[in-house]
């Protein structure tokens, strides 16, 4: 018998704030941790690869931990490397499990076969998004409305080219929620806040929003914050205020 993916003394593949919180918002953490179950052995990589961006959203947690709080929001966060699976992939696309990174290659990615793909579909990404299903089922049996924000961050230096924006928000096909907060947070910051780039929302790029968001006609944004910002306690405390002001008066309008 194959032994389970994810230990039983490991943390379960999601964690969740304020079940209860009265907020519209509702905040969801696609790579919110660098974290790799025991059994897959670090993928073979290195512990100066797993800091990086390669395996996680920089910050992206602890900016919405904050903003959480100050807003009184359901918060919903993936506690495994997007390296073991991307939550925010398609299962079933051949980028969900990566074999290479920006230019590092992922040993423990390579030649595997689909019962271990569907082994970590199982203990990863199943759940999560099972969670995020029931939580919004009982919104809505609730009459809750709902607006759904997927906090994301953003390395500075990609393939060697620099992003200068601060923040971006991105959408597919319904940038309603996106427009608003994008000029709500670009007033705030003093400084534009980029749309749909450094890349856009797609169907075949993106699973989080396009399922839970477009498929149930509810707001929602994905929202980019770069990581030399928010990388530290500081920067995190900055940015979750002036998200947090940005969200309540960007919501006001709905």
């Amino acid at each position: 018998m194959r032994k389970s993916l994810i230990a039983a003394d490991e943390p379960p593949a999601v964690t969740e704030f304020r079940r209860d919180g009265r907020s519209d918002f509702v905040i969801l953490v696609d790579h919110a941790s660098r974290r790799i179950p025991k059994s897959l052995r670090a993928l073979g990589l290195p512990e100066s690869e797993l800091v990086r961006h390669i395996a996680w959203d920089i910050g992206a947690l602890g900016v919405a931990e904050r903003v959480s709080e100050a807003l009184d929001a359901t918060l919903v966060a993936q506690n495994y490397s997007r390296l073991v699976i991307d939550c925010n992939r398609p299962p079933s696309t051949p980028s969900a499990i990566p074999t290479s990174s920006e230019f590092t290659p992922i040993p423990g990615n390579e030649a595997i076969g689909e019962a271990e793909r569907e082994a970590r579909r199982l203990a990863v990404h199943a759940p999560y998004h099972d969670h995020i299903a029931a939580l919004l089922d009982d919104r809505a049996r609730q009459g809750r409305k709902t607006i759904l924000i997927a906090q994301h961050s953003m390395t500075p230096l990609f393939k060697g080219s620099r992003r200068e924006m601060q923040a971006a928000v991105l959408y597919n096909r319904d940038g309603r929620f996106a427009t608003a907060l994008r000029d709500t947070l670009s007033d705030i910051i003093g400084s534009a806040v980029a749309d749909n780039q450094p890349y856009a929302m797609a169907d075949d790029s993106d699973h989080t929003l396009p399922i839970h968001g477009e498929q149930r006609g509810l707001l929602h944004v994905g929202l980019e914050l770069r990581q030399d910002l928010v990388e530290n306690e500081a920067g995190q405390l900055l940015w979750a205020d002036k998200l947090s002001k940005a969200l309540r008066t960007a919501g006001s309008r709905f």
